[in-house]
């Protein structure tokens, strides 16, 4: 089913590639700030954090940004092949998403690295289906009299 309260494709990318980066910053501020607190001098262990944190949570926002941005350009380049929205869309732009960005360690790196986020995707979706199967509201049923008339419509 279509989700129409999304915005459209050009405008869903750079706002999947923002939230992405966002939260790979928030992330990536908070697991090298602990991991700078910890590796610092005991005298220096904020200091360290701090350090930590500037230097490499903006890498671990783009890390997730680019990721973010590449999935939803094939995701929107997939849902305008298909001109349907289903689960197989998301897992199809995983697979092309983890293939893109390992090209560069050549075609094995990529062709694993494309099926593990298509199996990882479909996990997601996999879970997503049962979540929403068993939150859906399932409507009251009537309890049916065997002695009663039946209803005149």
């Amino acid at each position: 089913m279509a989700d129409h309260t999304r915005d459209p494709c050009p405008i869903v990318i750079i706002n999947d590639f923002g939230g992405a980066f966002s939260m790979g910053v928030v992330g990536g501020t908070i697991w090298h700030g602990i991991k700078g607190f910890r590796n610092s001098p005991s005298g220096e262990r904020w200091t360290g954090s701090l350090s930590a944190i500037r230097s490499r949570a903006p890498v671990v926002g783009g890390n997730f940004g680019s990721w973010g941005g590449v999935f939803s350009i094939f995701d929107c380049t997939i849902k305008g092949i298909r001109r349907k929205e289903d689960s197989i869309n998301p897992i199809l732009a995983g697979f092309c998403t983890g293939g893109a960005l390992a090209m560069r360690g050549g075609f094995k790196h990529a062709r694993n690295s494309a099926i593990t986020c298509g199996c990882l995707l479909a996990v997601f979706e996999g879970v997503g289906m049962v979540m929403q199967r068993m939150l859906a509201v399932k409507p009251p049923v009537a309890e049916i009299d065997a002695g009663a008339a039946p209803l005149a419509a």
